[in-house]
């Protein structure tokens, strides 16, 4: 248990299928980083030199059937295992369910094996596993492991997935990409992507339906969820219907003055209005900031504040946030790191963090401001 408690992070585990006709495979565990340069602050502690004991559970499967699974005890940086049932067609799947705090990675062969898997039956494999391959597959590409083009082939099957973890783990993994990419030539071919994924799932599910007096249609909690993270993607990636509905929500809230907006979509919608529509709106929101109650709904209020796509409203909302008559001093941090979030105020923010550092650093702690600041502002300034 040292292992784990004393050490710091967590392992990768690979697990390659050997040409060999004896049924085996090596698998291998190494410290998981996603720097794989990074020195390490003990020069005794280097990465290579961390191992853990790991109990692996492994399973095998075909295109119809996965076996039932079974568990592997990993001591070694590496080792030799035999696996029954295996044959060149047959994939196989590491961390069942993701019960084991560590990633499992493959030879490619067997992430294509993976990919062929989830496009002609996705069930085969459980909703738990589906969710945990989306999550590791990107991570993985992240961290240098895998090539990029390996992760955006096995979420094509998305178009048929219906359940809500998997899509969860996707769009976590891909509003980081969207960072990444956003200032790039490649980016209007990756967000295309994305929407093909989304859309089908995006007409099937629609959005919150309400009654006449305003109350909203009950239904599954992991359906609303699903619903609202489909959405959160459709507009993120600019899905023409999905901005279509958002801005007339907005418009029938301004002309009505009565907010018939589902509130587990509030945020995005009011985000999606800031941005796409004119300097009016972000003022009927700045408005509504200052005479709503509410305190979660000033918080949501506030962020959709940061979505424009006007450079002078973001600076004007950067020094506004200094007067803790207008922005309540709790909110200017969260103020300057939703910023920064938009590509339209990376560097107007990471400009008024420089800027204004004496101010800031005046009226908080030094230590807390600058690393929650420099986690959230400074890596996304970068490039």
């Amino acid at each position: 248990m040292d292992r784990w408690t004393l050490q710091m992070g967590f392992p990768v585990v690979t697990i390659i299928k050997n040409d060999s006709l004896d049924d085996s495979v090596t698998i291998s565990q190494e410290h998981f980083i996603f720097d794989v340069d990074a020195k390490p602050r003990d020069p005794e502690r280097s990465n290579s030199s961390y191992q853990w004991h790991i109990p692996l559970t492994i399973a095998v499967g075909n295109s119809s059937h996965i076996s039932t699974e079974l568990t592997i005890w990993i001591s070694n940086r590496s080792e030799l295992h035999r696996i029954n049932q295996m044959d060149e067609d047959s994939w196989l799947l590491g961390n069942i369910n993701q019960t084991g705090y560590f990633r499992v990675n493959y030879d490619l062969r067997n992430w294509r094996l993976l990919i062929e898997q989830l496009m002609s039956n996705h069930e085969v494999i459980s909703v738990g596993n589906r969710a945990g391959l989306i999550d590791d597959v990107f991570n993985l590409a992240r961290a240098g492991y895998l090539p990029q083009n390996i992760p955006l082939e096995l979420i094509r099957y998305l178009s048929q997935e219906k359940e809500f973890l998997p899509w969860h783990a996707a769009s976590r993994v891909l509003y980081h990409l969207d960072k990444l990419l956003d200032r790039t030539e490649e980016y209007n071919l990756f967000s295309d992507y994305i929407l093909k994924q989304v859309a089908s799932i995006y007409h099937m599910l629609g959005w919150p339906t309400a009654f006449s007096n305003g109350s909203v249609v009950q239904v599954a909690y992991q359906t609303e969820e699903l619903r609202r993270e489909v959405i959160m993607l459709a507009c993120s990636f600019g899905h023409k219907h999905c901005h279509q509905q958002a801005i007339s929500l907005i418009s029938d809230w301004i002309s009505s003055n009565k907010n018939r907006i589902p509130p587990n979509v509030r945020d995005i919608v009011y985000c999606t209005g800031v941005s796409l529509m004119d300097e009016d709106v972000w003022e009927f929101i700045w408005m509504k900031f200052h005479s709503s109650t509410a305190i979660s709904e000033k918080k949501v209020l506030l962020e959709a504040l940061t979505c424009s796509d006007n450079a002078f409203l973001l600076n004007r909302l950067l020094n506004l946030s200094l007067s803790s008559d207008l922005v309540p001093n709790q909110d200017v941090i969260d103020v300057i790191i939703h910023v920064a979030r938009n590509p339209h105020g990376r560097h107007l923010a990471w400009k008024y963090f420089r800027d204004k550092w004496d101010i800031l650093n005046s009226r908080y702690f030094l230590d807390y401001f600058y690393h929650y600041c420099s986690l959230h502002l400074l890596n996304k300034t970068e490039g």
